[in-house]
């Protein structure tokens, strides 16, 4: 089971809308023009998303990451943010942002294991 990742492309647009839960299509699209939008597959298969921001304009920020159920615990959330930081540094960022509110506690230690 080889985790690929890869900045999410126009044919992706369907999937995205089904599994990111907060952003619509048209903003969802225009993320994927900007290169905002990670896809991990295994098998040529999207199993999970990380969605980011630049905040003022050089700090990449995960605004999201969704692994599908039956794929989690398996390395691709993981995959997902090395990808990320790898491309970050590469592009001389020094830092990664991400965050997770404080009440909900599976979030917390996914953070803290990341």
């Amino acid at each position: 089971m080889g985790i690929t990742v890869r900045h999410a492309e126009s044919r992706d647009l369907g999937w995205l809308v089904q599994h990111d839960g907060h952003l619509d299509g048209s903003i969802l699209a225009a993320k994927v023009v900007a290169h905002e939008v990670l896809v991990a597959e295994i098998d040529a298969v999207p199993v999970g998303l990380l969605r980011f921001d630049q905040l003022w304009s050089a700090v990449p920020y995960v605004a999201l990451v969704r692994v599908l159920d039956q794929f989690q615990r398996r390395g691709v959330g993981r995959a997902l943010v090395d990808a990320l930081a790898a491309e970050a540094r590469a592009n001389g960022a020094t830092i990664l942002l991400s965050s997770a509110t404080g009440n909900e506690k599976e979030p917390q230690a996914w953070h803290k294991a990341v």
